[in-house]
């Protein structure tokens, strides 16, 4: 296993994420707690020593079998991870309520690592209002010893990370951001890496291989990357992608299977950077299967100008393009939309076609706003 180092410890450079345990029938609420137990022994005698959960995951189940199944091993043998859940603004006020919880659930005294929950357009101004005193709670939590590193997971664009990063910046020590090689140009993560590097804040990596879309790809992209290394599994290319960014410090995996552990882990036997010319082809792979599913929009916003409701038509466009990628794991873009006032939904669009007449990529932008809105269910 190869480790980092964080500050005064030893890190497995690949940690376990606790968002896709093995369940029952399909429901992601059952837990298969004998096939989860198995997946993290696995880990564990591997040396895995991260282990990443959340208030929400599994409808609140991840946290207790996480607990439940780490009680076996010594405390010092691993760090474990959880969150706020300021995913639902009806958290908000109930920091102290939640986090007293989420020890007692996990069965710990304290969490070596916690994180603001998804920093996003829908909640960075409730996390940073100090009427719900979540940032002061958290701190003094730190202070006393019950979290022992504090940061924050961000779905944000990177306007609204700086926003945060303005107020919270000085005390956050990781943050972990969605990375892949898809995402480095369609989601920006590419300047968000950049960002994280300019403050010196250490990355931790959710997504990478975006949910199992990149496990397979297409029959000729496969044929590339094979001509590359014909050893490498296709899935490895995603970890072999991470090892080859600078400041990345953690990479979680959701390992839902022991043979997706056993697969991983022998990935992270040891350090195999791309290449400039890999590199270059695994992103030009990226583009093309971005060019395939997105609307072409560049963000030139001359059709904003030209739009009687005033709507962002390029933010729009972008979580729309999110929403088709994603498929039926899209969450990115209904809590953005949350974000915006009822009028500037893309539902609110009168169809007059203004925008169409500006546009240099000739987007239909009615009728891809009309999709999108079917999309949310209007």
């Amino acid at each position: 296993m190869i480790y980092n180092e964080f500050q005064d410890i030893r890190l497995s450079a690949l940690g376990m994420g606790n968002m896709r345990l093995p369940v029952i029938d399909g429901d992601d609420s059952r837990i298969d707690i004998k096939a989860s137990e198995e997946i993290i022994d696995h880990c564990m005698s591997k040396g895995i020593n991260y282990y990443d959960t959340a208030w929400g995951y599994h409808s609140g189940n991840s946290e207790i079998v996480v607990g439940d199944l780490l009680q076996k091993y010594d405390r010092d043998s691993f760090y474990l991870a959880s969150k706020f859940p300021g995913y639902s603004l009806a958290n908000m006020p109930k920091v102290k309520e939640i986090f007293e919880e989420q020890l007692k659930k996990c069965k710990v005294d304290h969490f070596d690592f916690y994180l603001f929950h998804n920093v996003c357009e829908m909640n960075v101004d409730h996390y940073l209002d100090p009427k719900y005193g979540i940032y002061d709670y958290l701190m003094a939590q730190k202070k006393n010893g019950r979290i022992k590193h504090l940061g924050f997971s961000a779905h944000g664009d990177i306007d609204c990370m700086k926003k945060f990063l303005d107020a919270y910046g000085k005390d956050m020590e990781f943050c972990q951001i969605e990375l892949n090689y898809f995402d480095y140009r369609f989601q920006d993560a590419k300047g968000k890496v950049e960002l994280l590097n300019s403050l010196n804040i250490p990355i931790w990596v959710m997504e990478p291989v975006r949910g199992g879309q990149l496990a397979s790809l297409s029959e000729d992209a496969e044929s590339k990357l094979r001509s590359l290394r014909p050893d490498e599994k296709i899935p490895a290319w995603s970890f072999r992608f991470l090892q080859s960014i600078e400041g990345v410090t953690m990479t979680l995996s959701g390992m839902s299977t022991l043979s997706q552990a056993k697969e991983n882990i022998a990935t992270y036997e040891e350090n195999k950077p791309l290449t400039e010319e890999e590199m270059n082809v695994i992103l030009k792979i990226a583009d093309d299967m971005i060019d395939k599913t997105t609307v072409p929009c560049t963000a030139c916003h001359y059709c904003v100008s030209h739009c009687p409701m005033s709507l962002d038509i390029p933010f729009l466009l972008k979580l729309y393009n999110e929403a088709m990628v994603a498929g039926s794991g899209d969450f990115i873009a209904p809590m953005a939309l949350m974000s915006l006032d009822d009028d500037k939904m893309p539902w609110s669009c009168v169809g007059c076609r203004s925008c169409e007449e500006v546009c240099p990529q000739n987007i239909k932008i009615p009728d891809e706003l009309t999709k999108f809105s079917a999309k949310m269910g209007h």
